[in-house]
């Protein structure tokens, strides 16, 4: 080979070598930015992470401060303290570390699922402890409206008209209130309930008129919401909601009652009551304690 083509293959090889670590270079170059740039973003998906457990535990603390239930506050605690933990794990983990940020971000999605069921469940509780505070605030504006009517009773004669009226009024006895499923068997869940069987005794009154009576019937929920409402009678100075209402035929004496209340709504457990209306009177009540 002459000393001309050994200088030509020498450039050539040169070349190639030289092309080739160029193409290697930068390859590296881009290998190394991809690289970059997937650490940022889990850097960045870490930082997020970390701030929604932050708020997590905010809002633990949060609905804390707008309960009193000491049992309610006891669990939110637990939950509280175990999201702060785990932000300390996450705090804690470098953001390389696909497996452990993988569990941790499993994590969060439990305690995301859990924080909305407290919500739920203190909101519902702040609800009826506001609809208790109004219903407080009924009872004692209606016991002074009674007072002030009872005090500006000044003569015999209306004193004497007022105890005719009351001797006149029905009166129920024996009053139940029972559960049952569509087979007409004693439910003994909630969810099972169709109907409420509602059964009482109208006691003997010489004094009280006879022939067509109209008898209303009140079924409230726990949260004193009404069961099926149907209507609204005349109580006192005010209106109230009822569930059902039968027609009897009072002859003076007594007569057993038995009234039906069709239930197609949700039933929590807790204490369910009953009273029963005739010509403005609440004439008899009960009450019934569902577990479950």
């Amino acid at each position: 080979m002459s000393k001309r083509n050994i200088i030509i293959l020498s450039s050539v090889v040169g070349l190639l070598l030289l092309g080739g670590l160029a193409y290697l270079f930068v390859n590296l170059q881009k290998s190394q930015k991809h690289n970059e740039e997937l650490q940022q973003l889990a850097e960045m998906d870490k930082k997020e992470m970390e701030n929604e457990y932050t708020q997590f535990a905010l809002q633990y603390d949060e609905l804390k401060r707008s309960i009193r239930n000491d049992s309610l506050m006891q669990r939110l605690t637990e939950e509280e303290e175990k999201t702060k933990n785990l932000l300390a794990e996450l705090q804690q983990t470098k953001s390389d570390d696909a497996r452990e940020i993988q569990r941790l971000k499993k994590e969060l999605a439990t305690v995301r699922a859990v924080l909305r069921t407290y919500i739920i469940q203190v909101d519902s509780l702040n609800r009826l402890n506001e609809s208790l505070r109004q219903e407080n605030m009924q009872v004692r504006q209606q016991y002074s409206e009674a007072t002030n009517r009872i005090s500006n009773l000044t003569t015999e004669t209306k004193n004497l008209s007022e105890q005719v009226a009351i001797a006149a009024q029905l009166d129920a006895t024996a009053v139940s209130l029972i559960p049952q499923n569509k087979k007409g068997k004693t439910a003994k869940r909630t969810k099972d309930i169709t109907r409420f069987v509602v059964n009482f005794a109208i006691t003997k009154n010489i004094t009280a008129k006879t022939g067509e009576r109209k008898l209303y019937v009140r079924v409230t929920k726990p949260n004193n919401e009404v069961v099926s409402q149907t209507g609204t009678v005349t109580y006192e100075s005010t209106t109230v909601a009822y569930s059902a209402m039968k027609v009897v035929e009072y002859a003076g004496e007594e007569m057993p009652v038995t009234v039906y209340v069709p239930v197609d709504e949700f039933l929590s457990p807790g204490t369910y009551h009953v009273y029963i209306f005739a010509e403005g009177t609440m004439i008899g009540s009960a009450s019934l304690t569902l577990e479950k």
